[in-house]
């Protein structure tokens, strides 16, 4: 499971957050600041973080400017400390002062779901547990935001609803049962990447079971159910074809008890959701 973007769309992303930020123009840059000079551009860490998007921070200038220059030290995935500068830029003063915003609200948006993924996956270290991520993703930026997770040692679920079948509550309740669900969702095997189904307590469990899905979501259990779902999947089971996820309620505090409790998957929607913006600043000086 993976997500990518290619360059072309990502150009489209990039001038479109241009476009919304500059208006008909960046009427004080180009009051204060003369066409013809020169600047230079230190992003730095305020706090330790894992970096994500440092290309794409430069990409922002060159559109803007393309005799852009960027140096750039460190790299998407990278862990940084205080003070540390992992890209400095030369270009245009103008362009750097005008896309300064957009192109630091990325790296800062971006870097926050990578640090808090890699904890997450920290939190797991050991176990054969994977973090994923959710469709729980800002508008606009979800191909952007599950790259993030990539960065940060997760994983992507699906990266839309054309990907894969998830059978939700709202799919059962309007379905009538977990059978009828599940056995509507046969037409698409073979078509969609697998078929997946939520299920919320032991009965439901062994009702989708019986029709051998691919994945089985076990959504708002505390550890312990978890742990009594695994095993029944497991006996059912027993060469592991049917994989198992957990979502729902999972913290840093507790994700470990997840992890151990046999499950493949943990899907966490904080990743993308929730993350902090990080800490980076960019001082621009005369060049």
């Amino acid at each position: 499971m993976s997500f990518s973007l290619d360059a072309s769309a990502c150009h489209n992303l990039l001038r479109s957050f241009l476009a919304e930020d500059i208006g008909a123009g960046d009427i004080t840059t180009d009051t204060i600041v003369p066409a013809a000079q020169r600047a230079r551009g230190d992003v730095i860490a305020k706090a330790p973080l894992v970096l994500a998007g440092i290309d794409l921070f430069a990409e922002v200038f060159r559109l803007l400017d393309q005799s852009t220059e960027a140096e750039i030290s460190r790299h998407d995935g990278e862990e940084l400390d205080t003070g540390q500068i992992p890209a400095r830029l030369r270009a245009s003063a103008r362009a750097l002062l005008t896309g300064e915003r957009v192109a630091l609200n990325l790296l800062q948006r971006l870097s926050g779901v990578a640090t808090l993924t890699r904890r997450f996956v920290r939190a797991i270290s050991g176990t054969r547990a994977q973090i994923l991520d959710t469709r729980k993703t800002t508008p606009g930026l979800r191909a952007l935001e599950k790259y993030a997770v990539l960065v940060g040692g997760g994983h992507n679920h699906r990266k839309d609803l054309s990907e894969a079948v998830l059978i939700k509550e709202n799919h059962i309740r309007l379905a009538g049962s977990v059978p009828a669900a599940l056995q509507a969702a046969q037409t698409l095997k073979g078509r969609a990447k697998w078929i997946e189904i939520e299920v919320t307590n032991l009965d439901e469990l062994r009702a989708a079971l019986a029709h051998s899905p691919d994945v089985i979501l076990l959504d708002n259990m505390n550890p312990a159910m978890v742990r009594d779902a695994v095993e029944q999947v497991r006996i059912y089971d027993p060469a592991r074809k049917i994989r198992t996820e957990a979502s729902g309620g999972i913290t840093l505090a507790n994700v470990r008890e997840f992890a151990e409790a046999g499950v493949d998957w943990i899907s966490v929607g904080a990743l993308t959701h929730s993350a902090p913006a990080v800490d980076l600043s960019f001082e621009i000086e005369p060049a």
